[in-house]
């Protein structure tokens, strides 16, 4: 009883090789409604690091593509606001033009649309990573939405972004957590 265990390592989080998250990214190429959406989906789950609860939850008045913000709502409601990437906001304008308005069709403020017109889901946001991992040559049931936030945040480590930096764009409110 008086021992001191020894402790366990924590193990740190699976993420894709940069050359992995562009092949998914480029399994989203297409000029279909979902495949605009599908390819915007990706870009912001990578590109900005959201969660997906996050960006299924994203209404169109949410994202300013202009200056390259999104609004989104995290956990515990904390609202925060995301810089996203040149790529992610023109997958975005792709989609907001020519592909969510033939999503629309019940007129929902909803960003990220299904095909029969409603919200998107986590769980079709799930799906449509796994396609996409299959379509890229990666193995499916090793892609998830939460794999490229983990990517984001090490990519972005490893491109010489600082700790903090990071730890904002997450919305992690405990630096160990990023860490």
């Amino acid at each position: 009883a008086e021992l001191d265990l020894p402790r366990r390592r924590p193990k740190l989080p699976r993420t894709l090789s940069p050359g992995e998250a562009e092949r998914l990214i480029e399994a989203a190429a297409g000029t279909q409604p979902r495949d605009l959406r599908d390819r915007a989906l990706v870009e912001l789950l990578y590109g900005a690091g959201l969660r997906v609860s996050e960006a299924v939850g994203l209404d169109r008045a949410g994202v300013d593509l202009e200056q390259r913000l999104v609004r989104c709502t995290g956990k515990g409601d904390k609202e925060r606001i995301v810089p996203i990437g040149r790529h992610a906001s023109e997958a975005l304008r792709r989609y907001l033009a020519h592909g969510r308005p033939y999503l629309d069709r019940r007129h929902r403020p909803d960003l990220f649309l299904n095909a029969q017109g409603g919200a998107l889901t986590r769980a079709g946001a799930f799906l449509i990573l796994r396609r996409l991992a299959a379509a890229a040559g990666l193995e499916p049931e090793r892609v998830h939405p939460h794999l490229l936030r983990h990517s984001f945040a090490t990519h972005l480590l490893e491109g010489g972004a600082d700790l903090r930096s990071v730890q904002e764009m997450l919305g992690h409110a405990d630096l160990s957590t990023t860490e």
